[in-house]
């Protein structure tokens, strides 16, 4: 069934012309229509003044794009590590696996901690999404969507219900009770509906808001109650792949990457697109907020992972190696922001000094790539999932 409705949205009718060919969404006015490339084209070049042409507009904006570099290089006055060099180096590292969390039956995808910082919630390529009390592995619950590749999951703050989706293109919340026998599946209420598969969901600082991003190219902020569209955001060139919102002392932002190779922030109240930046080579897998607020990292197909620095408007550091050629999945820091945890492509978890933008440990131990990453609420342990259908929680 997924398969069939994942078909539709990339071949049907164009809604200008009628005529049955291979879509692309395009927005009018806030509304979203799905023109074919021809008609799209046509579109874009409506309103050009006199001697206008496509062409001399990109140019144009090749050439304020320009400009701002310029800008934003005038306030470049010191690197990173030369500041970091005063500061203290760190000492000997030690990480090892102290739960192992098995259940899946093939992929893990995503997961989330909760805020009690021990329940984690799970989504894999075998359609299920797992609640587990992470002291004990024990299972306490388990939803079977009605399609594989769950690619998104989260934990509501109140830890009284979960939100996931995949292909199925829709973002589900189940509630959660203490009455294991329950059937969950008759409680599920689709919140969001997307035009392409669900990459990525967050809820906002209370259970009534849920953020989502999608293979579609939007991100959007629904109601749970009533399934309303509150806000959408339009500005990414291909598929969203992650999302994170900034520590609620930092206002109502979220930032974004995707397959465009942008990182962009977005101001949820007015939908508008605040920051971009666009130094990865490659599709961005991973954004994470520095606990701050102040700046964020992303981990890139490219091998690298990289520090932004939102007040400077600009890229602060690379944590990259010759030696790493795979990529990275996954990245979130540590309670202090003094650690960089990032997850592979080549099964490891490196760990960075985020200041001296220096490697201080490998973790080994899954069996295939690491797929997701994520630190516990209180910061004395972390989360990883990994497509050798297991999760591993590190201390």
């Amino acid at each position: 069934m997924c398969d069939q409705t994942f078909l539709v949205n990339v071949f049907g009718s164009c809604d200008k012309c009628f005529k049955q060919r291979a879509l692309r969404p395009v927005f009018k006015k806030s509304q979203q229509l799905s023109y074919c490339s021809t008609c799209a084209e046509i579109m874009a070049t409506d309103g050009l003044h006199e001697n206008e042409t496509l062409a001399s507009l990109k140019m144009e904006a090749e050439s304020l794009k320009g400009k701002l570099e310029e800008e934003r290089a005038k306030l470049h006055d010191v690197e990173l590590h030369q500041v970091a060099e005063r500061v203290e180096a760190l000492g000997q590292f030690v990480m090892k696996t102290r739960r192992t969390l098995k259940g899946h039956g093939n992929k893990v995808l995503c997961m989330d901690w909760c805020k009690d910082k021990r329940r984690i919630v799970s989504s894999s390529q075998d359609g299920k999404v797992i609640v587990w009390d992470s002291f004990t592995t024990n299972k306490e619950h388990a939803v079977t969507m009605p399609c594989t590749w769950v690619m998104a999951c989260a934990y509501a703050p109140s830890g009284c219900a979960i939100a996931c989706g995949g292909l199925d293109n829709k973002c589900s919340v189940y509630p959660l009770t203490f009455d294991k026998n329950e059937n969950m599946a008759a409680k599920k209420k689709s919140v969001a509906m997307h035009t392409n598969y669900l990459s990525a969901c967050s809820f906002t600082n209370s259970d009534m808001q849920i953020l989502t991003a999608s293979g579609d190219g939007t991100c959007a902020l629904w109601d749970v109650e009533s399934g309303q569209l509150l806000q959408s955001f339009h500005g990414h060139g291909a598929d969203v792949l992650c999302l994170d919102l900034a520590p609620s002392e930092t206002g109502n932002t979220f930032v974004s990457g995707g397959c465009d190779k942008k990182a962009m922030v977005w101001d949820m109240r007015s939908g508008q697109c605040v920051q971009a930046f666009e130094t990865h080579e490659s599709d961005i897998n991973s954004v994470r907020y520095y606990p701050s607020g102040d700046a964020f990292a992303s981990g890139s197909d490219d091998a690298t992972c990289r520090l932004y620095d939102l007040r400077a408007d600009r890229e602060v550091a690379i944590y990259s190696k010759e030696s790493i050629i795979f990529g990275a999945s996954s990245v979130d820091f540590s309670l202090s922001g003094r650690l960089l945890f990032a997850g592979y492509n080549d099964y490891t978890i490196n760990v960075w000094d985020v200041l001296k933008g220096a490697r201080v440990s490998i973790l080994f131990g899954h069996e295939n790539r690491v797929s997701t990453l994520r630190v516990s609420p209180d910061g004395t342990a972390f989360c990883s999932g990994s497509w050798d259908h297991t999760l591993r929680v590190w201390a």
